[in-house]
């Protein structure tokens, strides 16, 4: 599996984007107008909208975006993940958008297709591969940037039907080089429960749900970066333990260390 995660890895950034990595955070590529970021991490949990993708456990990822002076843009995601009750191990994310400004309103209409090579469902099972539309905004007033999301799904995961995040925060400057980044988010899918016997629909496997969480940033040494994050999700409160996946864990509130080094 980690062979498989970090060959995935290396095509990405080197095959897809062809790209080279250098020792700033940022490669301009003059002649062809681009500008690419890639930011290798390790995290001690990977959260994706407050909810574990490794069970409580740790996970490489890397990151690379490519940028046109037009706006244009392309990038991949790579992570290992964990779902109970399947053979998912990894995940390779692909986006494209369009990021551009209104004034000082900085916009990023973009899409994302979500998938886990060597994934097989189990009979009966479902496909968790899917795509979703989002809708990027920030708008600064130093020391403050405030930021939102909104993201649609025509077939969410675990072929679940229509699916709908909304997320909103701000990240601030503080004193000595940290930044503190507090979000507040809601996802919606149209089925989250597994549907009558006989039923051929998919579904997601939890209740919708809020989540809340708060990070603090601080470059360490050498352009690396530590975040440390704290994640509520309302479920913990309302609809217990049973209804997260059944009887997972993967729902529970919790903390997580990050660190990261954008090239």
């Amino acid at each position: 599996m980690a062979r498989n995660l970090f060959l995935a890895a290396t095509a990405l950034c080197g095959g897809l984007l062809m790209a080279p990595q250098a020792g700033n955070a940022q490669t301009a590529i003059d002649s062809l107008g681009l500008t690419v970021t890639t930011t290798p991490a390790i995290t001690s949990d990977y959260l994706f909208r407050g909810l574990s993708q490794t069970r409580g456990r740790p996970a490489a990822q890397v990151t690379v975006d490519a940028e046109h002076s037009s706006g244009f843009y392309v990038g991949a995601f790579v992570s290992n993940v964990a779902f109970a009750g399947t053979n998912a191990r990894q995940e390779i994310d692909y986006n494209a958008g369009y990021r551009f400004a209104l004034g000082d309103l900085k916009l990023d209409i973009g899409g994302t297709y979500y998938t886990y090579p060597g994934y097989t469902a189990l009979r009966g099972g479902f496909d968790i591969n899917f795509y979703e539309f989002a809708l990027r905004t920030s708008y600064e007033v130093a020391p403050v940037k405030f930021v939102g999301l909104a993201a649609w799904s025509p077939n969410f995961s675990g072929e679940s039907g229509t699916g709908v995040y909304v997320e909103g925060g701000f990240d601030m400057a503080l004193d000595y080089g940290f930044t503190i980044s507090p979000r507040l988010g809601y996802q919606w899918v149209e089925r989250n429960i597994a549907p009558r016997t006989g039923s051929r629909d998919g579904y997601f496997g939890t209740p919708d749900y809020m989540t809340l969480s708060l990070s603090v940033s601080r470059e360490i040494f050498g352009g690396f970066i530590g975040t440390g994050t704290v994640v509520w999700n309302s479920m913990n409160q309302s609809s217990g333990r049973s209804e997260c996946f059944g009887s997972t864990k993967a729902c529970d509130s919790r903390a997580l260390v990050t660190l990261s080094r954008p090239f």
